[in-house]
């Protein structure tokens, strides 16, 4: 008998899961969407926390180390020089400042991640606005030096507004209101 209470269970889960799945058509690409922003996230506050880490350290003399342990370039090379007379420039203040724009970033991009994993229509919108707000400046970035990472992260940041505004758009119909309700 209790083989056919298990099927019952079974049989509810299915029905709820198919009713979550009509309700809310986007959820798989809402929670992709979020997930990207939680990944952000992460390294966000990974690169804040390395900026605070380099804070008291050498950076001339990490930067040879590594230009040790890599062994591409040559240590008393052209390339290296320069890389050196710029690190030079760098002190506390520019690390610290550094570290808290990548944790605000992070924050944010916690946020949006967050919200959009638990299908909040608040953050559809907090998103939208806030990858649009920073696609200008992604784009001077991409003019000013152009490499395949930053046209990569653009063309990502515009397939996530582009599909959340055919998300919000697909909500606003008539008849997705109730659904969503």
């Amino acid at each position: 008998m209790g083989g056919l209470a298990d099927d019952d269970q079974i049989s509810e889960a299915a029905l709820q899961a198919a009713e979550t799945a009509r309700l809310h058509p986007h959820a798989r690409g809402l929670r992709l969407v979020g997930l990207y922003k939680l990944t952000k996230a992460v390294f966000f506050s990974a690169l804040g926390a390395g900026a605070l880490n380099l804070i008291h350290r050498n950076l001339g003399e990490l930067v040879l180390r590594v230009v040790d342990a890599v062994k591409i370039m040559n240590p008393e090379g052209h390339l290296v020089s320069m890389i050196m007379d710029r690190v030079d420039l760098i002190g506390g203040h520019q690390l610290r400042e550094a570290s808290m724009a990548s944790f605000g970033y992070a924050f944010l991009c916690l946020i949006e991640g967050t919200g959009l994993m638990l299908e909040k229509v608040w953050a559809e919108y907090f998103t939208v606005v806030l990858t649009a707000l920073a696609l200008p400046w992604e784009i001077y970035e991409l003019a000013e030096r152009y490499n395949i990472f930053k046209l990569t992260l653009m063309l990502l940041n515009v397939a996530v507004l582009l599909y959340l505004l055919w998300v919000l758009k697909k909500k606003k119909r008539p008849g997705m209101a109730e659904r969503n309700a």
